[in-house]
């Protein structure tokens, strides 16, 4: 009677075993996804909350690069170079002696114009003398006419004279003027043989050479303003919706590294798209026109005093972000400081 009763308790045993392991197996996928949405739900949440806090209120982009309003120093007279003072990369103050044009052409017309004035002041001295003999001529004819000592002939041709004598006096004023004109002409051209900087700035593309001949509006160097640098950021048009100018603008450089930030503000955007203003624009109206989202450059004004302790160059890769909420606080704060005071 044992070995029967045994048996039938071993096949329960066996057959009840794989339906526990089943239970188990759906408790541990029960467990298993309800953490796989927990932790979903929590991303979520979080993202979202990143997105309220940070992402929503920044745009950002690495297509930007710095720019200078670049002054380009060009020769104003002819004639061959005598100096040149300076080469790539120097720096150099507001004044600074850059080129000296060789004087000698200018020197002599500027001596022939003083000589031109000198005589024109001597007619003008000869034309004065004329005049007042021909005046004292006719007040004496005058007192003679009803005497009858003087005809009406001699007294005509007196008062002509006095006319002449007038016109001529009158015509050497004006060639005084003239050639003081050219003497003022011959300084100024005297004074553009000494080519002076007309920034403060660095040097640079400089192609003037020593002995070489110039001509008026001939390119010598550049001079690039790098405490005046701005960076021209290449935002999508789907992210300058928010932007406004005078909102803060946070960037970092290549050069630098996240090390160092920059901040700027928004000064303005451009009058046109990368697109619009290129060489060869995009033919929009043919039939094989694909949308392309297009980049609107946004000029961001620098800080002075993070560019002196830190120096950029024009054409060097940037990193901006913008802070969408700055302008709207500040232009908070600038109403609420008028209503006080009203």
């Amino acid at each position: 009677m044992d070995q029967p009763i045994q048996g039938f308790t071993s096949t329960i045993s066996a057959a009840s075993t794989p339906k526990n392991s089943e239970a188990k197996r759906g408790i541990k996928r029960a467990i298993l996804f309800s953490l796989l949405a927990l932790t979903v739900t929590a991303a979520g949440a979080g993202y979202w909350v990143y997105w309220k806090q940070v992402g929503s209120r920044y745009v950002k982009t690495d297509n930007a690069y710095t720019a200078a309003e670049v002054a380009l120093v060009t020769a104003e007279i002819d004639g061959p170079v005598a100096q040149v003072n300076v080469v790539d990369s120097q720096q150099v103050k507001h004044g600074d002696v850059l080129v000296v044009i060789d004087d000698t052409d200018t020197q002599l017309a500027l001596r022939q114009a003083e000589a031109d004035l000198a005589r024109a002041r001597a007619q003008v001295a000869a034309a004065t003398a004329d005049l007042q003999r021909s005046g004292v001529d006719l007040k004496r004819r005058e007192a003679l006419v009803s005497s009858g000592s003087v005809s009406g002939d001699e007294l005509t041709k007196v008062i002509n004279g006095a006319s002449n004598a007038r016109a001529s006096l009158n015509a050497a004023r004006a060639a005084v003027a003239l050639a003081e004109a050219h003497v003022d002409k011959a300084n100024v051209d005297l004074g553009r043989t000494v080519i002076r900087s007309p920034i403060d700035g660095v040097i640079a593309r400089r192609q003037v050479q020593l002995g070489e001949r110039v001509q008026a509006s001939t390119p010598l160097l550049s001079v690039v303003p790098v405490s005046e640098m701005y960076v021209d950021a290449n935002f999508k048009e789907v992210q300058l919706k928010q932007v406004r100018p005078g909102q803060k603008v946070e960037l970092v450089s290549d050069l630098y590294g996240d090390k160092v930030a920059f901040h700027g503000v928004v000064e303005g955007f451009n009058g046109g798209t990368g697109a619009a203003f290129a060489l060869i624009p995009a033919q929009n109206a043919t039939g094989n026109w694909i949308k392309v989202v297009q980049r609107l450059p946004v000029r961001i004004r620098l800080n002075p005093d993070e560019l002196a302790a830190h120096p950029l160059r024009v054409g060097l890769s940037m990193d901006a972000k913008v802070d969408l909420r700055s302008n709207s606080q500040q232009l908070a704060s600038t109403s609420a400081v008028t209503d006080s005071n009203s």
